[in-house]
């Protein structure tokens, strides 16, 4: 594997990379392209109801299932010592995964996401505005689906960034916002990484704070929660060669 300039020795993986809400596989292409650069296996599953998924779209389509998503792509794919991240949403979902799977993993991020505790609900870690927004879109939409919120919302700025990118969100099952954590922070059996997107007004400081407060390595990225289109070198970088850079945490 390729050497960094102070002789760190890239991460080979293999990564799992798992979207966030309203996203799919296509969000990841340009990390796994670099991330495949650098010699990596990655695995980029499309979580059920979701992208080129939303065709399987259910009403019995909750947390359990995208876990169940997850945790069968470890095991068909026999992957051993795994980088498994998990973006916003997923956050929950690979929290999950990592606590049912432990032995399958190597190191788990969690990007500008959920960290959840078990017997948690994600509409109640939610900001009150933003849980207000999720259930009148889901009331909307006959309690099946949240629609996406729209990109400068999540600290977007560029014109064609956002024009590119919104055709291909997609509706997101609401009973995932609704369905009990089964398998949470405290059910880990080694610690993790907390990647704090910190070049917008990210509401997800109190999970990094709950990170570093079970010793998990947390650091910040100076980038939108988009971090993965919008700078895939950063993050891809980051995810190779992980550095200890503390955030400052409030009490």
């Amino acid at each position: 594997m390729p050497n960094t300039s102070d002789g760190k020795v890239a991460d080979s993986g293999p990564f799992v990379l798992v979207h966030g809400a309203w996203h799919g596989a296509w969000c990841w292409r340009p990390v796994q392209h670099l991330l495949e650069a650098a010699g990596a296996r990655v695995f980029t599953p499309t979580l059920t109801g979701l992208g080129d998924r939303a065709h399987l779209l259910t009403r019995e389509t909750g947390l359990s299932t995208h876990v169940k998503d997850v945790v069968s792509v470890l095991e068909s794919e026999d992957l051993q010592d795994v980088v498994l991240v998990g973006h916003s949403y997923a956050g929950l979902v690979v929290t999950s995964a990592a606590a049912l799977v432990p032995d399958r993993i190597k190191r788990l991020v969690i990007l500008d996401g959920f960290l959840p505790e078990a017997g948690e609900v994600a509409m109640d870690l939610l900001p009150e505005r933003a849980a207000a927004h999720y259930r009148e879109s889901a009331d909307k939409n006959d309690g099946l689906v949240i629609d996406p919120r729209p990109l400068e919302n999540l600290g977007v700025s560029d014109p064609q960034t956002i024009a590119e990118l919104t055709p291909k969100l997609t509706a997101h099952p609401a009973k995932t916002y609704l369905d009990k954590v089964e398998h949470g922070l405290s059910d880990l059996s080694f610690p993790g990484e907390y990647l704090l997107c910190s070049g917008w007004s990210t509401p997800f400081l109190r999970f990094a704070q709950r990170a570093s407060a079970k010793t998990w390595q947390v650091s910040e990225l100076d980038a939108d929660h988009e971090v993965m289109v919008t700078n895939p070198d950063l993050l891809a970088h980051h995810l190779l060669y992980p550095a200890n850079q503390p955030v400052e945490t409030a009490p």
